[in-house]
């Protein structure tokens, strides 16, 4: 079984990139799975219907959120019904969402997702380690493929998370910085790690924005309203193979997808004239 986990969506220029290449890169990549982090969908903060909407029909079947969960408030209507969508399970329990969401892949599948915050350099939030472990006790027994989204700031929280789930959970791939690692790698548990997928978005920018806004803003400390950037969009993500029957990864592989690609993978799924 193949797994895609889609870095952080980056208002429409990242939208755009993943409702262009994804249905092609399904077939290209052979992917049972697609899961996308999408709070900053949203002109680059937050998520509303109408976008989870639009992802969901371009392919996504999962998509996770982090800090901005709530950035727009429509979207609380969305996370009390709809199965596909999870907020951090490291949330209070009154706070709108699921913790967690199992859903069938294309074959028959089941595959559990899971959402998670970081606590160093980020809002106070409840202990990520306790949450994940409560989580695990609750899902459905035979469910061994698990996919946890860290949203994290620091590498060390990020190295952390995938140890203490080491063995007992597919893959911790982190969210979050917009900046993909390097250091993509399969635990000796049979854990897929990376601590960064990447950002999909416009990378002519600093993590989505605007470079002249954000840096008259450093420059000067005079607030200025930090537009989405628009050149050279990008999908990043990683793939990760595993075993459905244990769980266990076999194999992890970042993805980088520039519009080229993108076309290259809509022309896969075009109708002939």
């Amino acid at each position: 079984m193949r797994l895609l986990l889609i870095g952080d969506i980056v208002g429409k220029p990242g939208r755009q990139i993943v409702t262009r290449a994804l249905p092609g890169l399904r077939e290209k990549e052979n992917l049972d799975l697609v899961v996308a982090n999408a709070e900053n969908a949203a002109g680059g903060s937050g998520l509303t219907p109408e976008i989870y909407e639009e992802l969901i029909a371009a392919g996504v079947d999962c998509i996770t959120l982090g800090d901005h969960v709530y950035r727009r408030r429509e979207i609380a209507s969305v996370l009390r019904t709809e199965i596909r969508i999870v907020r951090p399970a490291n949330f209070p329990p009154e706070a709108p969402g699921r913790e967690f969401t199992v859903l069938q892949t294309r074959g028959g599948l089941r595959v559990a997702v899971v959402s998670l915050l970081g606590r160093v350099f980020m809002k106070p939030v409840d202990c990520p380690f306790h949450a994940a472990d409560r989580v695990l006790g609750l899902l459905p027994a035979g469910v061994h493929n698990i996919v946890v989204d860290f949203h994290a700031e620091a590498t060390s929280d990020m190295q952390l998370m995938g140890r203490h789930l080491n063995g007992r959970v597919t893959a911790v791939l982190g969210t979050h910085t917009h900046v993909a690692t390097a250091d993509e790698q399969i635990f000796p548990g049979g854990t897929a790690f990376q601590c960064d997928v990447g950002m999909t978005g416009p990378h002519e920018s600093i993590i989505g924005r605007r470079i002249d806004r954000v840096l008259q803003t450093a420059r000067t400390c005079w607030p200025t309203q930090f537009e989405v950037a628009t050149e050279d969009v990008r999908l990043h993500g990683t793939m990760v193979d595993c075993d459905p029957s244990t769980g266990r990864a076999s194999a992890i592989r970042r993805l980088a997808v520039d519009r080229a690609e993108a076309d290259r993978c809509a022309a896969l799924v075009q109708t002939p004239s």
